[in-house]
């Protein structure tokens, strides 16, 4: 234990070290991770694959995701995009499987068996790595976010569906036997996930909301609750990861869920470092002597066929071009599934080392090149946006659209936190709203606001929406690039049409603050620095505070507003 301890802190170490070069250099934070595993695989210091520590922790780290994965999962956003989630991973997984089989069985000579287990392992996206870019980018929420959570979902059921079929293969029943395993495996995952949302319906609500009293209660009683839904999970026969996403579903519907994700969340950030870590350590593990042209090969095709698929499916649902690239790009890199399923045919003498060996160099080459990819998506759908009027119908039908098409004095880009705080103070005739998250749209249209559901950056919404008319543009929504290019586009309207049209944009840190100011934002919000100017201006009017008893009526009044609509939409859902 004590040369693990050590090791372990060297790792931290050391992904501490290349985390500050990531970040100075704006690359996302888990290519750090992966660099630590090369390194240490490369000066072979030790193995992280052989350390029984560092395997654990990998597991927990994918158990600790899944559970704010389903934590954040309300169940009426479930059913927005269920249908479309459950098309394009079905749809998906049969094209990739069977293109991806004819390029290794055809292209490449291999044989059916390992042709099969390519082409399966190129099939599957990483929800880890999906889900941590999409957090970062605030796109979880999103519309796309939403719909490629789901398909992978779907991609996670079919892998685990995959790895007990193969594991019934070593054992010595017949045919009917693997049938039987089969089948009780769909009837028992059917049965846990009924059952976990009948519990987040009723019981678990009320349970969570009398511990919220004591937030150290709360967080212990979160984490209990994660390890015996896991331990439960895995005694039916299912993964401590789908165990995670499970009792992470049962408490989506607790008032008190974001308090539980940012106890947790530190831990998912501890725990997955070693996931990437160990993944990294394999790229020189491996020998990768001899396939390099079939990895080429096959990156390319999961890099860029996998994302065609996607689109075309996407398209042909009715969806618009900037939803149908975002979606697609998330599926450009394999799976840790992937992984597990390699290592499981070397196993069952069904796959060589060096197939194994293929579909790891697969796996690294995507996940690294489609993370740059997704963290610059913004900027390469402003480049590409007017060569992909192909992705979308002539008449897209599944997006909600304008209201009316009058303008409006205000427009309000956002309507989570700080948004909902800007709407108590407007009147429903002067303002319109913008916002891509589904259960957001649906808040608005039952509380009677005029809304369009879309992304302000598309230019076919900032022409719907008529931007170009009103008085002044606020947007609640904090990337950095989308408030620039929104700032610019608004700027090239003011000179043209000879317009003032104010722009409050929002910030994360300084240097993107004073980046805003120099693009032409009228006033840049940074959340705690105008809460604080806020504060300090209504003290020196009134030195009495008696507007603290109104401030907290106004607050109280929006709380139990939120309250009540949530358990609208629970009742509904």
């Amino acid at each position: 234990m004590g040369s693990g301890i050590i090791e372990l802190a060297f790792v931290i170490l050391l992904a501490a070290t290349l985390g500050a070069f990531a970040y100075v250099t704006r690359q996302p934070i888990f290519l750090a991770y992966l660099g630590t595993g090369v390194v240490i695989g490369g000066l072979n210091l030790f193995h992280l694959g052989e350390r029984e520590i560092f395997e654990i922790f990998s597991t927990l780290g994918i158990m600790f995701l899944l559970f704010l994965i389903g934590l954040e999962i309300n169940y009426s956003s479930l059913r927005h995009v269920g249908k479309t989630s459950l098309i394009i991973g079905c749809g998906q997984i049969l094209f990739t499987t069977f293109f991806g089989f004819m390029i290794a069985s055809w292209g490449f000579g291999y044989q059916f068996i390992p042709a099969l287990y390519i082409a399966v392992a190129l099939t599957f996206s990483s929800t880890v790595i999906i889900v941590k870019l999409l957090s970062e980018k605030k796109d979880l929420n999103s519309l796309y976010g939403r719909i490629s959570v789901g398909f992978f979902l779907v991609q996670d059921f079919v892998a685990m569906i995959i790895l007990i079929v193969l594991a019934g293969v070593t054992g010595t029943g017949g045919s009917d036997s693997l049938l039987n395993n089969v089948v009780l495996t769909l009837v028992k995952g059917v049965g846990l996930f009924a059952i976990t949302l009948l519990l987040g319906l009723t019981i678990f609500p009320k349970i969570f909301d009398r511990l919220a009293r004591s937030s150290e209660l709360l967080f212990l009683a979160s984490l209990a609750w994660v390890f015996l839904i896991s331990t439960a999970v895995e005694w039916f026969g299912f993964s401590l990861e789908i165990g995670g996403f499970l009792a992470g579903l049962a408490l989506a519907n607790s008032s008190e869920n974001y308090q539980i994700a940012a106890r947790i969340r530190p831990l998912r950030d501890f725990f997955i470092l070693v996931f990437f870590v160990i993944l990294g350590s394999s790229v020189v593990v491996n020998d990768f002597a001899g396939i390099t042209t079939p990895a080429i090969v096959f990156s390319l095709f999961v890099l860029f066929g996998n994302p065609l698929i996607v689109w075309i499916l996407m398209g042909l649902l009715g969806y618009r071009k900037r939803t149908t690239f975002f979606t697609g790009i998330t599926v450009a890199q394999i799976s840790e599934f992937s992984l597990v399923l390699a290592a499981l045919g070397l196993r069952l003498g069904h796959l060589s080392e060096a197939d194994v060996a293929l579909i790891t160099l697969v796996g690294i080459a995507t996940i690294t090149v489609s993370s740059y990819i997704i963290m610059k998506g913004d900027y390469l759908y402003t480049k590409l946006s007017p060569y992909l009027n192909w992705l979308e119908l002539p008449h897209p039908r599944l997006e909600e659209q304008p209201k009316t098409i009058s303008k409006k004095p205000i427009i309000l880009i956002g309507a989570h936190r700080t948004g909902q705080s800007v709407l108590h103070y407007l009147s429903k005739k002067e303002v319109r709203v913008i916002d891509f998250d589904p259960e957001a749209i649906q808040d608005l249209k039952h509380r009677g606001y005029d809304y369009v559901f879309g992304d302000a950056a598309d230019e076919e919404i900032f022409e719907q929406a008529k931007i170009a008319e009103a008085e002044v543009v606020i947007a609640t929504t904090p990337g950095f690039e989308d408030n620039i290019a929104l700032i610019e586009t608004i700027g090239k309207v003011n000179k043209s049409k000879h317009k003032k049209i104010k722009t409050i944009v929002r910030a994360k840190s300084e240097e993107e603050r004073d980046a805003l100011y120099r693009a032409g934002a009228t006033y840049v919000l940074w959340p705690h620095f105008t809460a604080g100017q806020y504060l300090g201006k209504a003290i020196h009017k009134e030195r009495q505070l008696k507007f603290l008893a109104e401030w907290r009526k106004k607050d109280f009044e929006l709380i139990k507003k939120e309250q009540a609509l949530d358990l609208d939409k629970l009742q509904h859902s």
